[in-house]
């Protein structure tokens, strides 16, 4: 799995790209993973105000729906018109083609939340396991239902 060097990451699994002002917002190679084969993408308006923290916009995949949330807040200045016609490019290229919004920051401070690549990395491995605990809980509790 492929956690860009450069990038900033949340822990909600997007990412940013920052150039002088202006943040380039996608979800992680993760992030899609776990949602599967996307098939529809919701997108702010140009102009819309993004507030850090809160949705922005969601990605709709044959498993779920999922809101995806600002790791910056700011003025949306162009979102990434080719996602709504062809969703698979998030599955197909997260960190490149699959781009979302491009946001003109109104606080770089947010960027002090966020994590470089090796810490989310980190996060994303504690993610796993705490899944795989998760899991094992489940299937624990099926057998225990089994037994009665």
């Amino acid at each position: 799995m492929e956690f860009p060097e450069g990038l900033k990451y949340s822990k909600e699994h997007e990412w940013v790209l920052v150039e002088g002002n202006t943040a380039t917002i996608g979800i992680t190679e993760f992030a899609q993973e776990e949602l599967g084969d996307i098939v529809y993408v919701e997108l702010p308006e140009v102009g819309e105000k993004v507030v850090k923290d809160d949705p922005f916009g969601a990605v709709e995949s044959v498993k779920a729906v999922s809101d995806v949330y600002a790791p910056v807040g700011g003025t949306v200045l162009e979102v990434n018109d080719m996602l709504p016609d062809n969703p698979e490019t998030i599955n197909d290229d997260p960190y490149g083609d699959g781009w979302m919004i491009r946001v003109e920051m109104t606080d770089e401070e947010d960027l002090k939340d966020l994590m470089n690549a090796e810490e989310y990395a980190e996060y994303v491995e504690q993610q796993k396991e705490d899944e795989d605990e998760d899991e094992d809980e489940d299937e624990d509790e099926a057998e225990d239902e089994e037994e009665e």
